[in-house]
């Protein structure tokens, strides 16, 4: 991961040195320069079939000689809305702007309250950010919960809560309503659950102004956990929902190729670019997607990934609110008919 990370700094240091055009601090000159950043350094334009240039001339003409910068910040926003991706944001010193439909428009499929009180019994153990538990009759199915990958998980925690665990014959990781956070957490979760190097999936560069000047794919490979830590080597259910997104999307990918793991629930939210940030000269941050990945078969995960074929399933919000969480429900039944992956 971290020879990822080094090429990535490299190569947007090359493309960075070509001559870029200035603009001035105004309000023409900042808008313009907001449509030239997307447009040459944004990496999704041709995947998300958008005709950039009349969109920007669109909300362009909305602009008028006097606007201030509250009225102009919500023409740039609403303009950046039309990229339908989570990892576009304004930010001043007054607001922020996110675009929030690539969740907002579906089923929530998941409450932490639920989980906790009807299945967790408020009796659960806590580390890392992750919530762990043994479930089902016989306290042979494993659960972690883990919300948010902008907490580090450390290997020394792993190896405590998969100890823990070791006696269960099938391990539920439930990401739902995780919405990505540190790349570095997939190596150190999938490193547990393989016995020899596996592709991840692969990134791709900017490499010029084009919407298509990429470089040639970058492999990204993880590696077995080093000797000595703990390994699961029995079937894994991982849970998933439209508010997976980011690198909780880029988890699901890998995951989902595994031969020991099924992926139930709903469709992950996307979020397949790995973003950069830049700014206008009025001194507004912009952060964008700058480098897709793809998963390891080298299809696009933007718009997410589907869980495995015949699991598709949803929590609704009327049955999490009895107390009932169906997609949990699923994999529990599947854990507890003493599930085998046989592939």
């Amino acid at each position: 991961m971290k020879k990822l990370l080094v090429s990535l700094l490299c190569l947007l240091s090359l493309t960075a040195c070509r001559d870029e055009p200035e603009f001035d601090n105004t309000l023409y000159g900042n808008f313009d320069a907001l449509v030239e950043i997307i447009d040459t350094k944004y990496c999704f334009l041709d995947e998300k079939g958008l005709d950039w240039k009349a969109t920007a001339a669109r909300y362009r003409a909305e602009l008028k000689p006097g606007m201030n910068q509250l009225d102009l910040f919500d023409v740039c926003s609403r303009m950046l809305d039309e990229l339908k991706d989570g990892h576009v944001n304004l930010s001043s010193n007054f607001s922020v702007s996110y675009y929030r439909k690539w969740w907002s428009d579906y089923p929530q499929d998941f409450d932490l309250r639920t989980l906790q009180q009807y299945y967790l019994d408020f009796d659960y153990g806590s580390i890392s950010g992750m919530m762990y538990k043994a479930l089902g009759e016989n306290g042979k199915t494993g659960y972690i919960y883990f919300p948010s990958f902008s907490s580090t998980v450390s290997n020394l925690s792993l190896d405590y809560v998969l100890t823990l665990l070791e006696d269960c014959e099938v391990l539920i990781i439930d990401i739902r309503d995780n919405g990505g956070g540190l790349l570095t957490n997939i190596p150190t979760f999938v490193g547990r659950f393989i016995d020899h190097e596996v592709c991840g999936g692969y990134i791709y560069h900017k490499t010029g102004p084009g919407h298509s000047d990429f470089s040639e794919p970058y492999e990204i490979r993880y590696k077995p956990a080093e000797e000595g830590r703990v390994k699961w080597k029995k079937p894994i259910i991982l849970l998933t929902n439209r508010s997976c997104f980011s690198a909780a999307n880029d988890f699901v990918a890998v995951m989902k190729t595994l031969p020991q793991v099924t992926v139930v629930g709903a469709r992950t939210g996307g979020g397949g670019g790995l973003p950069f940030t830049s700014e206008l000269p009025i001194g507004w941050g912009i952060r964008f997607s700058a480098s897709p990945i793809t998963s390891p078969d080298g299809s696009e995960t933007e718009s997410g990934i589907d869980p495995t074929p015949g699991y598709e399933c949803h929590s609704p919000a009327s049955e999490l609110a009895a107390g009932r969480d169906h997609i949990l429900d699923v994999a529990l039944s599947l854990a507890e008919s003493g599930m085998r992956n046989e592939e």
